[in-house]
């Protein structure tokens, strides 16, 4: 019998962000202090105004008080929120996922869980944090005198995430990324911003605390990357990504391989009555 591996990230750690996320909202959608969900909620709402289409009945993978919770009013007669692997299948024909499956241990099987839930020709659409992401503050973390130890999670390249997408089922299945430079004056300005944005560490096995050596090395890589105005560069790259529960009114989907195209193009070719 094969024993599994060792869980990569822990729920019980996520859901103690999200609490702590909620608790800091204010009542308005989006006054969480998350500076980067309005930013995804107006990138996945301009990909939803390309489709044609009204929904019947939308499932939001995500809190409350997030952006798109009142974007989705206005593309759905029911908007609900949860966890795609709880709904009976075929429960619904759109599904937004803004974020989190970068700290999810079975993309697979969330993403099949997903489709499982979504009515034939139903959307799946959805985005989260990619590879190349936050290279400053990794580059720094490895550094000179910092102990070898993980503090930010692995993360999943374009290629391998659009055959994940094709591997569970999922037509004309598109991802692309768009990428977000961020500049800083100190990096613990950046991590109250990843804090607050729920893309703190949540490891399974969580890192020691920094030293103060290791303070130290980070306050001084910092310092020495910064510009002249006295600011720091660092990016962060969001994977997004479409996927379309099999119809067999579809368009044929393209060849294996082919999922970095154009997330444009994937939304228009599903139009009214399709």
């Amino acid at each position: 019998m094969t024993t599994p591996p060792p869980a990569l990230f822990s729920p019980r750690r996520r859901a103690a962000q999200l609490a702590r996320h909620q608790a800091r909202a204010s009542p308005q959608p989006g006054g969480c202090g998350d500076i980067f969900a309005p930013l995804v909620a107006e990138s996945l709402a301009d990909r939803l105004a390309m489709v044609t289409r009204r929904f019947a009945h939308a499932l939001l993978v995500a809190s409350p008080i997030h952006p798109l919770v009142t974007t989705l009013a206005a593309h759905a007669d029911r908007v609900s929120l949860g966890d795609a692997a709880a709904a009976p299948p075929g429960t619904y024909d759109l599904i937004v996922w803004p974020g989190g499956l970068e700290a999810i241990d079975d993309v697979p099987g969330a993403l099949v869980a997903a489709r499982r839930a979504l009515m034939p020709d139903g959307l799946l659409l959805g985005a989260l944090v990619g590879d190349g992401s936050l290279p400053l503050l990794r580059r720094l973390l490895v550094g000179d005198g910092m102990r070898a130890v993980a503090r930010l999670h692995p993360q999943i390249d374009l290629k391998t995430f659009g055959n994940l997408l094709q591997r569970a089922g999922f037509a004309l299945s598109v991802a692309d990324v768009e990428a977000m430079t961020l500049r800083y004056r100190d990096w613990r300005t950046l991590v109250a911003d990843l804090r607050a944005a729920g893309l703190a560490n949540q490891m399974a096995v969580p890192p020691p605390p920094l030293t103060r050596a290791e303070l130290a090395a980070l306050d001084a890589g910092f310092a020495a990357a910064r510009a002249a105005d006295g600011r720091a560069d660092e990016m962060l790259r969001f994977l997004y990504f479409t996927g379309w529960a099999p119809h067999p009114d579809q368009p044929q989907p393209a060849r294996r391989g082919s999922a970095t195209g154009s997330l444009a193009a994937a939304l228009k070719a599903i139009g009214p009555g399709d």
